[in-house]
């Protein structure tokens, strides 16, 4: 087997006015050159011109074939020079552990090595699609950082208001190891940032999820499980497939017990902070009495949970139930709706047919109903043979909604609503308006559907749209939320959660200019289209703004949110005014927060009750 490579990331040596994604963490071993990218020709503005000159792979990661055929010189960059980084190492450097193997597993490992080294050889020859390629995925703040224990009696500029007595989490992708081949944003491990808040004062800390996935690929001192998105691209997918199961055959590593990254969802339920992506169980988080983070484990829900479980479950404000969907890209059924009672008790899974596996990350309740989208992003895994993507979209597909009783113990009476051309990665809330017999379904329509997963040159538009689905005429409606001249593409945000299911006026999303990056918020009024923005500043940008509620009036409280000055490389958690959006207070950060997905709000006498 390869030489084990530390945890920690290596400094990549770049022109000075190229931004790195690996400058937060130190160098331990010699570089090997590297092909520099070439992006294919496109009139997209979003066009890549940064190469790196070098990257130092780990030593496991050193293919002694590719001192021949690196020897391209590095193209120049016209990338704004970026400010010096800290170097620090990883809070939890473990050396990877002895494999107690047996003579004919270390020779498989030992041959199985050899293939991988080929193949990574055989990949570095090819360029890479921007979706795909890690100096794209992970440039900038959108790098890893290393863990950071616990640091209180943060700085704040303002001040903290009193109802907030609890802790923000947001979860985000956060690879521990370098790529070594393909890798989306969504493929990194699951990191969770934490800011408790007691008396007007603050800390932070941000820890792994210990998932099986990164607990194996710790003890083996490098990355061994296929990247979903990032990897499994045509022959070279397949080829990594064949190589992962082929380790499994021979028990070098185990699959069997989940391969998610639970990098994307929070919620708190029944007294457990979980997290979540729709490959696997959730992951059961902990936060301990002084505002650190530790992983209890794979939570299966005392044994009642043995599929996958999306990332965006949905909690009734009302009956405190929490519903839930799971979909299989592999066998039939493809897709199964369930939910637990409030002291965690599961319902029968209700099996929902579908022709093929979909794309599902989303799904919205309202007072009795769960409103389901199947959509024209599918999985196709016979298109790696031809050596495309799996994920697909399927122009000749009609999107639609399926509407099902929260209660209900079949699929029999569920109904399916055309929306042609529809594609919402997020829906933000859903209700029933029983006067005109219609659920009114608020959702950002995406186009390109498929452009998070694959590379086009057509820019990326979301549109905040209201979809009403006619339970009499089996009819659909949409129409955008916002006028063509204020037009913006929203996505990651939220309603007011105490009002979820129910209509709201309101909503709080993500200003996604310029894509990918969140230079603020925007409150919409889903009645009128009127839209306040807020931004966070020159050179500032953050990511989902959350809600925090504090009142009877539907927009009275808080959003809260991660902000990081690209100019000075300093992050910090602002707190806004949900009604007159006026800043509250900045809490300083000792550590860089990467931008990432999803949090939740958890109040101090909940976290007192934590399991």
């Amino acid at each position: 087997m390869p030489s084990p490579a530390s945890n920690t990331w290596i400094n990549t040596t770049l022109p000075s006015s190229c931004s790195s994604p690996f400058k937060d963490l130190p160098s331990t071993s010699s570089p090997t050159t590297l092909i520099p990218f070439k992006k294919r020709s496109s009139a997209n503005s979003n066009t890549i011109t940064c190469s790196l000159q070098t990257l130092h792979f780990p030593k496991q990661y050193q293919p002694t074939s590719t001192s021949t055929s690196t020897s391209t010189k590095p193209t120049t960059t016209t990338t704004s020079t970026t400010p010096t980084r800290e170097t620090k190492p990883l809070s939890d450097t473990k050396q990877p552990l002895p494999q107690k193997w047996n003579l004919l597993q270390k020779a498989a490992a030992t041959a199985l090595d050899l293939v991988e080294t080929a193949l990574v050889s055989h990949e570095r020859k090819h360029p890479l699609p921007k979706t795909a390629d890690p100096r794209v995925q992970i440039a900038g703040n959108f790098a890893p950082v290393p863990e950071h224990a616990a640091e209180h009696a943060l700085p704040v500029a303002g001040k903290i208001p009193k109802c907030i007595d609890g802790v923000y989490v947001r979860n985000g992708a956060n690879p521990l190891y370098e790529p070594v081949a393909g890798h989306h944003f969504f493929d990194g491990d699951g990191m969770v940032h934490a800011v408790k808040f007691t008396n007007g004062a603050a800390s932070y800390a941000c820890r792994f999820t210990e998932t099986q996935r990164l607990t194996q690929e710790k003890s083996l001192g490098r990355p061994v499980f296929p990247k979903a998105i990032g990897e499994l691209h045509g022959h070279s997918g397949i080829a990594r497939l064949c190589l992962f199961y082929a380790r499994s055959l021979f028990g070098i590593v185990d699959g069997s017990h989940g391969m998610g990254v639970a990098n994307a969802g929070l919620v708190y339920f029944n007294n457990h902070l979980l997290a979540m992506s729709e490959d696997d169980l959730p992951y059961h988080v902990r936060i301990t009495s002084n505002g650190d983070l530790t992983t209890v484990g794979r939570y299966d829900f005392n044994g009642q949970l043995n599929s996958t479980m999306i990332a965006h479950p949905k909690v009734d404000p009302v009956d405190g139930d929490l519903h839930a969907l799971s979909y299989d890209v592999i066998q039939k059924p493809y897709l199964k709706y369930f939910r637990f009672s409030p002291n965690g008790v599961k319902s029968p899974d209700v099996e929902i047919p579908l022709k093929e596996p979909t794309m599902m990350h989303d799904f919205a309740i309202t007072e009795n109903f769960v409103v389901v989208p199947d959509q024209q992003v599918v999985f196709k895994l016979t298109e790696m043979i031809t050596g495309g993507s799996p994920v697909v979209y399927d122009k000749n597909k009609t999107s639609r909604f399926g509407i099902l009783h929260k209660n209900a113990k079949d699929a029999n009476a569920m109904l399916w609503i055309d929306a042609p051309e529809c594609f919402c990665f997020h829906l933000w809330n859903a209700w029933e308006e029983p006067e005109t017999d219609e659920v009114v379904v608020i959702g950002s329509c995406m186009t390109p559907a498929d452009s998070i997963f694959n590379e086009c040159d057509e820019s990326l538009k979301s549109v905040l749209s209201e979809i009403r689905l006619n339970l009499k005429t089996g009819k659909s409606t949409r129409r955008p939320i916002i006028s063509d001249a204020e037009q913006v593409n929203l996505e990651a945000g939220m309603v007011n959660r105490n009002k979820l299911g129910r209509k709201t006026q309101f909503a709080y999303l993500a200003l996604a200019e310029p894509w990918p990056k969140v230079s603020g918020f925007a409150k919409v009024d889903l009645f009128s289209g009127k839209v306040k923005k807020y931004m966070y500043g020159d050179e500032k940008f953050g990511g989902e703004p959350l809600f925090l509620p504090n009142g009877e009036h539907e927009d009275d409280g808080y959003i809260l949110a991660f902000v990081h000055d690209e100019k000075e490389w300093k992050s910090e958690l602002q707190i806004v005014n949900a009604q007159n959006l006026k800043l509250e207070a900045s809490i300083k950060l000792p550590s860089r927060v990467p931008y990432g997905f999803h949090g939740t709000f958890i109040h101090s006498k909940d976290l007192r009750k934590q399991a």
